[in-house]
């Protein structure tokens, strides 16, 4: 007897004798008997795999990890033309879409400070005013019907011209791209427009905790007055006029202060010559004064800002950074990489798995291409964990100069670090774009190839050598934005001494009866 057969014979239900069975009776026995064979079958089958899985299988820590390939992107055609003009071109034929940019040296920081949002506005009204020969919004329409774009911004150091379109619209597009370029026309409304919508943004720009904590800790680093924290208020973008809008153009559009780069499916040598045709002969003007100042660093202390209409807190404690050229870059990314690179970090291991006192923590040593960067860790936290939360983070940064650098630490952190940042440029519009950072911020062209390379030469005792000579707990601050009345432990336990409290005051706003300092210092 099979074992299936004697199986559903146990399990067959017991008749009286002389009984006859319906045809019900005969379908549902039958079907039992069917199931009742599978099971016997899957068992048999999902035992036999189980024994030759387990006679397979090997520890994952022994699956071969084969090197990284070599890293040499293919860089762009780079051309400097007579009047200083720096293009790239990228061809990629994959697709047929074309995208170009430039890219002008001057934002934000350059600005005047009694008119500071100025050029935001000038960014706005430039795309919407249009040009001499077509006005924004009959642009508008004429791009929408090619599923095309041109599109203009602003940043803290730079402002910017975009334009995206199908190969067989590129002359229509950049012509257009060119004429904004070139002759812009800013409008009154259009300026007007610009204005309503950033006084929007200002007089509701405390509505966010997490936009107030990250603002208030950059001030903090930089100061208050710092070019690279100064907020435009509505006094500022007031009196922001026309004739400003002209001048910071006229003064921002000089061919050696701008980086053009074009991607997508085009003839690079056909390409060369419209830039050549288009720009060549723009006059070379002043060059852009690089940036300067003095970066002290925060006044060490507890700084908060009283927020009660929230139910937890976003807490920073924040020093200054370096630059990104700074031979130690390489090693301080290895040691951010341990101390708060993922999962498996030192930090949220200990605040977020072991002490739960975070729904998300992170940071490290920050470093900018052409100022120092920022020192910061960010925690969002419940409102009566608020000062538990700023003691773990603070220990865990003291840590990384008491607790040793261990050689698994060192290799798991360099493979994520040169695992991931392959990914930064696996496009060839993601390596132009960065080709065109490095040339805005005159780093050599092969900074990147050199940056993989310094990684993997760091050593665990580089990375006690960059701690003792990078992190100092004396000389951070700690800053809390939370419903103060909540926090539950007092933020003098934090032994920094008493917290200085932060005016978020937005100058000639509404008060507001919701969270925050409006009126209160």
């Amino acid at each position: 007897m099979n074992l299936s057969h004697a199986f559903s014979k146990k399990m067959q239900p017991q008749r009286t004798p002389g009984t006859q069975r319906s045809a019900e009776d005969i379908v549902r026995h039958r079907s039992r008997i069917g199931l009742q064979a599978l099971f016997v079958v899957l068992v048999v089958l999902f035992s036999s795999v189980s024994i030759t899985h387990a006679q397979q299988a090997q520890p994952w820590t022994q699956i071969p990890i084969p090197p990284l390939h070599p890293f040499h992107p293919e860089q762009p055609k780079r051309i400097e033309l007579k009047n200083g003009l720096v293009i790239l071109l990228e061809e990629d034929h994959e697709l047929p879409f074309i995208n170009g940019f430039i890219e002008m040296r001057g934002g934000s920081r350059d600005e005047p400070a009694n008119k500071a949002g100025l050029v935001d506005l000038y960014s706005d009204a430039w795309r919407t005013s249009g040009t001499a020969s077509k006005d924004g919004d009959a642009l508008d329409d004429l791009l929408e019907a090619k599923a095309a774009k041109v599109e203009t911004g602003g940043d803290v150091d730079s402002t910017s011209l975009s334009w995206s379109c199908l190969t067989k619209d590129e002359d229509q597009v950049f012509a257009i791209a060119v004429d904004l370029l070139e002759h812009p026309t800013f409008k009154e409304d259009k300026l007007r427009l610009a204005k309503q919508q950033a006084a929007a943004g200002i007089v509701r720009r405390n509505d966010d905790a997490s936009g107030i904590a990250a603002r208030e800790a950059a001030k903090l680093v930089y100061g208050a007055n710092s070019p690279y924290t100064r907020e435009p208020e509505l006094a500022t973008i007031r009196v922001v006029t026309l004739e400003d809008l002209k001048q910071w153009h006229d003064k921002t559009i000089v061919p050696n202060n701008m980086i053009i780069g074009v991607e997508g499916d085009f003839d690079a040598a056909a390409m060369e010559k419209a830039l050549r045709d288009a720009f060549e002969g723009l006059p070379r003007g002043a060059a852009w004064p690089k940036p300067s100042g003095e970066f002290p660093g925060p006044k060490p202390g507890v700084y908060v800002v009283d927020k009660t209409d929230v139910n937890q807190s976003n807490v920073y404690i924040v020093g200054l950074g370096t630059l990104r050229n700074n031979p130690d870059y390489f090693a301080l990314s290895v040691m951010n990489e341990i101390f708060s690179g993922g999962f498996g970090s030192r930090l949220f291991q200990d605040v977020r798995t072991k002490q739960g006192l975070a729904y998300a923590v992170g940071g490290g040593y920050g470093a900018d291409y052409d100022h120092p960067g920022m020192f910061r860790v960010v925690a969002g936290t419940k409102s009566d964990t608020t000062v538990k939360a700023a003691q773990a983070m603070m220990n865990e940064i003291g840590e990384l100069k008491a607790k040793p650098f261990t050689d698994d630490e060192l290799k798991r952190a360099k493979d994520q670090v040169l695992n991931s940042f392959i990914f930064n440029y696996d496009t060839r519009e993601k390596v132009l774009a960065a080709a065109a950072r490095l040339e805005f911020y005159g780093y050599p062209a092969d900074f990147l190839q050199r940056y993989r390379d310094s990684v993997e030469h760091v050593t665990t005792a580089d990375l006690e050598r960059v701690a003792k000579k990078y992190i100092d707990t004396s000389k951070l601050a700690v800053l809390a934005v939370g419903n103060q009345q909540q926090f539950g432990t007092p933020l003098t336990e934090l032994g920094m001494g008493a917290p200085h409290p932060l005016d978020i005051t937005i100058p000639g706003a509404p008060q507001q009866s919701q969270g925050g300092n409006e009126g209160e210092q």
